[in-house]
């Protein structure tokens, strides 16, 4: 027996439920668990290698956000020297698009009144940015970790959204 989650929007899960339980009334499946993430408003963090988004949302809808891309080149095959010249080249190039998206979520996200947080994208740069005395109010939220996420653009930071507000039901099969 195995365990999967299904993501369902809040609005559609009393009617998924019914239909659910209509549909397994002995089996073979069956919710084990219901996690619910009801804070409004949220503020959204989204950072990779190479881009970021972050934004407010208020009942569902993102109601200001910043989204961008930033150069931090990959890993090289080189050895010796070149190797670790390009590897200080990357930490300067990562510690460069902390620096820029910290500004950027200063800008949006402190005093903004959030009362959750949705992290996503890389959780070492995502945690680097929230380390920022800026945004401390951020750092005790409840949260939201979307770490499967693609390299944010403002299509992905809506889909977040959506993600963040969904209702996560653990079913096991």
């Amino acid at each position: 027996m195995g365990t999967r989650a299904v993501e369902v929007a809040p609005e559609r899960y009393d009617r998924w439920r019914e239909r659910f339980d209509a549909n397994n009334p002995d089996g073979p499946q069956r919710v084990v668990g219901v996690s619910r993430f009801e804070h409004d408003p949220l503020a959204l963090l989204l950072v990779r290698r190479g881009g970021y988004a972050t934004g407010t949302a208020a009942g569902g809808r993102l109601t200001s956000h910043k989204a961008g891309t930033r150069y931090v080149q990959s890993r090289t095959a080189a050895g010796g020297w070149s190797q670790q010249r390009f590897a200080r080249r990357r930490a300067n190039q990562a510690d460069e698009l902390v620096g820029a998206v910290a500004e950027h979520a200063v800008r949006l996200l402190r005093g903004s009144g959030a009362r959750g947080l949705v992290l996503g994208g890389d959780r070492a740069l995502a945690e680097a940015v929230l380390e920022d005395d800026r945004l401390a109010e951020l750092r005790d939220l409840p949260r939201r970790e979307l770490y499967d996420l693609p390299d944010p653009r403002f299509a992905v930071l809506e889909e977040a959204l959506r993600r963040a507000r969904a209702v996560l039901v653990t079913i096991e099969e």
